[in-house]
């Protein structure tokens, strides 16, 4: 339970050594090569400088992140593994990438015609992963820049390789066409590319067989305990709890109502706890009246509407509690992507904007 140490109160607790095991699953769910770590969006909010720390001790060479300044930020405690920047070169600081030694993943001939450009006044080959669009239509060379640059490789002069990737539309769903035309597509663009290594599967790719193996897997979800196998057992470990403090309890009347616009009132004599937490800490008003608080494994539905700070659930058969007290909003009693499902949303959305108020609190289980 948290510590009191500060006034917080909602934190989330990172499990490091789940998030940890879940890699080593995973590199065992990919035998035919590496395993890297999507660490963007600050770890999918979970502290991306002791995430990826944890990672690379127990053997973890390359990260990905989204943009330059996720990279610069992380490479400020990752002095020696590849870093790699999934948005693409940022147009203008091809020195910060180069001195910094951050590799962009080159989405268009303009990406490539400045990485090259800059190579030149560098003097040097300088690292590149190719980003080849198979059909996600969002970022990658689309079909007739790529067409351009396999019909003359002199574009790639001056570069050095060191991955082509692409991205999987529908991973996570086994059976969609789009996945076996992707993997051709892909393949057949890797054929008229020098030889290179490839990345391929995500999270979910992993699980959808030797096919779709490559030489490094790309996962982020799966590492923070989100299932990759929607519909299906989740094999990851749960790597977060989300606790939130009892601030006031209580004893209302029947026909009491809680929350704005009165949507729930009371049905019998009911005991409410006000929890610390709201949508500003990121918790989505969508959850009001769809999801529990939990104490102790007992489940207390949340009542009423879900405000900015606070929300509200009902404690009425459950034993006396006082103020101070902590509630479980994620964790093994109710999962990340079961509140995400409730809310309407999917669990990336919901870790990733769990906000500043709410302390982050490593732990080794």
């Amino acid at each position: 339970m948290p510590d009191g140490a500060d006034s917080a109160t909602a934190v989330l607790e990172i499990d490091l050594s789940a998030v940890v095991a879940n890699w080593q699953y995973l590199c065992r769910q990919h035998p035919g090569g590496q395993v890297g770590a999507v660490v963007k969006a600050d770890a999918y909010g979970l502290g991306a400088a002791a995430v990826a720390q944890a990672l690379a001790k127990a053997g973890c060479e390359t990260f990905f992140v989204a943009t330059l300044a996720e990279a610069l930020a992380l490479r400020r405690v990752l002095p020696r593994e590849r870093i790699i920047a999934l948005n693409g070169l940022a147009v203008g600081h091809e020195e910060a990438f180069v001195g910094h030694n951050i590799i962009p993943a080159l989405a268009s001939l303009p990406e490539v015609a400045a990485w090259r450009a800059m190579a030149r006044r560098a003097n040097r080959r300088l690292p590149a992963v190719l980003h080849i669009d198979t059909g996600l239509s969002r970022l990658g060379l689309p079909r007739e820049e790529f067409a351009a640059l396999a019909a003359d490789l002199s574009w790639l002069e001056d570069l050095e390789l060191v991955l082509a990737m692409t991205h999987l539309v529908s991973a996570e769903r086994p059976d969609d066409p789009m996945n076996a035309r992707q993997h051709a597509d892909f393949a057949a663009a890797c054929a008229l590319l020098p030889p290179v290594p490839r990345s391929f599967a995500n999270s979910s790719g992993i699980f959808l067989g030797p096919a779709f193996g490559s030489d490094l897997a790309r996962p982020g979800a799966a590492l923070y305990g989100i299932n990759p196998t929607p519909n299906r057992p989740n094999p990851m470990r749960g790597v977060v709890r989300l606790l939130a403090q009892v601030l006031q309890i209580r004893n209302l009347p029947p026909g009491a109502s809680v929350g704005y616009n009165a949507t729930w009132r009371a049905e019998r004599p009911s005991v409410i706890a006000t929890l610390g937490i709201g949508y500003a800490d990121g918790w989505p008003r969508a959850l009001s009246g769809r999801s529990a608080a939990f104490f102790d494994g007992r489940p207390a539905l949340l009542v009423g509407r879900i405000s900015m700070d606070l929300l509200c659930c009902d404690i009425t058969e459950l034993p006396p509690l006082r103020p101070g007290a902590w509630a479980e909003l994620i964790g093994p009693n109710i999962p990340v992507d079961r509140v995400a499902e409730a809310a309407g949303t999917i669990a990336y959305e919901l870790l990733t904007r769990i906000g500043p108020r709410v302390r982050r609190r490593e732990i080794q289980a």
